[in-house]
């Protein structure tokens, strides 16, 4: 039994009619190439199935067609029931297949991952970088724009970090949460908000803690970190704290479904007794007990839009340094 040979680029030379410099030119993107021999040697490699030497093909272009997408959280976070994550990477894929380029997803939820998404990135391994849930003033988004490494983030970066970003409308989207349960009739709503240390923690809190001002009502806060674990402790720490509460705004539905559960264990009804409304709208929202009222980000939509500036940039397109994408209030039983 023999196995077949993969065509070479003398193979295809000889086909097209050409010189093997000339195929090595065409197959790497050269525009100094006539179009007649372009077509020539393009349908060539069609009938030959000849396959480039990606290798090759970066030494000369200097690209790699790789575009990294850095998570800055633990595999448990990106990896767990939070839809989140798995919606910025499904619009991240959706637009880097479309413009047949790889994905590389890197996770830097430890100081040894963080360094090693550094000396890969620096590497200039990939034409740009996309970073995804930023904890703190990261340096690396800065770092890596000061060396010329394309780089977008989702949110707004905390501290001096002049790079472009697309972000959602956080404070939007809690204020229309709040204001709903203000208008029918809430006078003690809670909050259990996110980390302080991300942008989407920070602005979810912003919006709850002005729109309760703006209605002369006083601020109940809990910390959490959008995890179901951190949602049930803050509801049993508000509980206690603020037995008389009649509403809980959750900064994402993980969040709330254990608010949901806690408030059940101790006997109160929702929404007779308290209303809850979440953040994020993710799947499982329309089949809590009651359905979830939640505020709709466009997950993927960010996803999609990073990416398309990240590839403009790389491109050497200029582009705008910021997007802010809508949020919707969904209404259901909850609230």
């Amino acid at each position: 039994m023999t196995t077949a040979q993969r065509p070479t680029l003398e193979a295809v030379a000889a086909r097209a009619g050409v010189s093997r410099a000339t195929v090595s030119r065409v197959v790497n993107g050269s525009t100094t190439v006539a179009e007649p021999i372009r077509e020539a040697v393009t349908r060539a490699v069609a009938e030959l199935g000849y396959v480039p030497n990606l290798a090759a093909r970066s030494l000369v272009t200097q690209r790699t067609d790789s575009i990294a997408l850095v998570m800055p959280e633990a595999a448990t976070r990106v990896f767990s029931d939070d839809q989140v994550f798995p919606g910025i990477i499904r619009g991240v894929s959706q637009e880097l297949e479309a413009a047949d380029k790889q994905l590389v997803l890197m996770l830097a939820g430890s100081p040894a991952g963080h360094h090693r998404v550094e000396r890969y990135t620096t590497g200039r391994h990939v034409d740009g970088v996309l970073f995804a849930s930023l904890h703190g003033a990261d340096p690396l988004p800065g770092t890596l724009a000061r060396l010329g490494i394309p780089v977008v983030v989702s949110g707004r970066p905390l501290g001096d970090v002049p790079v472009p970003y697309v972000d959602v409308d956080h404070v939007g989207g809690v204020t229309a949460a709040v204001r709903h349960m203000i208008d029918s009739g809430r006078r003690r709503i809670a909050t259990i908000a996110g980390p302080q240390d991300m942008v989407a923690g920070i602005e979810r809190l912003s919006g709850y803690r002005s729109t309760v001002a703006d209605a002369g009502l006083p601020e109940m806060i809990a910390i959490g970190d959008f995890t179901r674990e951190s949602g049930s402790a803050a509801m049993r720490r508000l509980l206690a704290e603020h037995p008389d509460l009649d509403g809980v705004f959750a900064a994402s539905d993980l969040m709330a479904h254990a608010a949901l559960r806690t408030l059940r264990e101790a006997g109160r009804r929702v929404p007779d007794d308290v209303a809850v409304v979440g953040f994020d709208d993710i799947e499982t929202a329309a089949y809590t007990e009651p359905p979830l009222t939640t505020v709709r980000q466009p997950i993927v939509e960010l996803g999609r839009r990073m990416t398309r500036q990240l590839l403009r940039l790389a491109a050497g397109e200029s582009i705008e340094q910021s997007i802010m994408l809508p949020t919707e209030l969904i209404r259901r039983a909850s609230a």
